[in-house]
């Protein structure tokens, strides 16, 4: 590192800021995919109007779809993560990801469920990585590790959906 500074960027991505060292390789991971896709909803998402949180620029889904279906997919996926079934609440909730509503409140739900879902993360047991764990009515085989990887990649996917849009929307 002869020359180059130590100092860490708060431009730099979360990966890159030396953080969670207190977390196994995995759970940092997806816990700084997961700080990624915060600062860019902050970046790219907090300032739309109404209109352009609900706007569907060539029948594309709309940006406060991307954010609540981030939130609420991780909501879903750290459930059988943790061994659970989905409740009501939450299928009722996968049915509304498209509705209208206030831009103001799909952030809050987004914000929040990053957050829940770090927490969550966080909290799962490096030990039952290989744990065999469920997805869905189907009942399709996964484990807890590869449940852990989808919240990191699914997430990532839907960052980028939503920065094309707002750049759509915005253009």
């Amino acid at each position: 590192m002869s020359g180059e500074s130590e100092v860490v960027s708060t431009q730099s991505e979360p990966w890159m800021r030396g953080t969670h060292e207190e977390l196994d390789p995995l759970r940092r991971a997806v816990i700084h995919a997961l700080e990624q896709a915060e600062e860019d909803v902050a970046r790219w998402a907090a300032e739309l109007s109404e209109e352009q949180m609900f706007a569907r620029p060539h029948g594309l889904p709309h940006v406060a779809f991307q954010l609540r279906h981030m939130a609420r997919s991780l909501d879903r996926l750290l459930t059988y993560a943790e061994d659970r079934a989905l409740d009501e609440a939450q299928l009722a909730a996968l049915r509304t990801e498209m509705d209208a509503g206030a831009a103001a409140e799909v952030l809050a739900e987004t914000y929040a469920g990053l957050q829940r879902a770090m927490e969550r993360v966080a909290a799962c047991d490096p030990a039952s990585y290989e744990a065999s764990r469920w997805i869905g009515r189907k009942r399709l085989p996964t484990t807890l590790a590869g449940l852990l990887i989808h919240c990191a990649e699914h997430t990532q996917r839907h960052v980028g959906q939503m920065v094309t849009t707002v750049k759509v929307v915005l253009s």
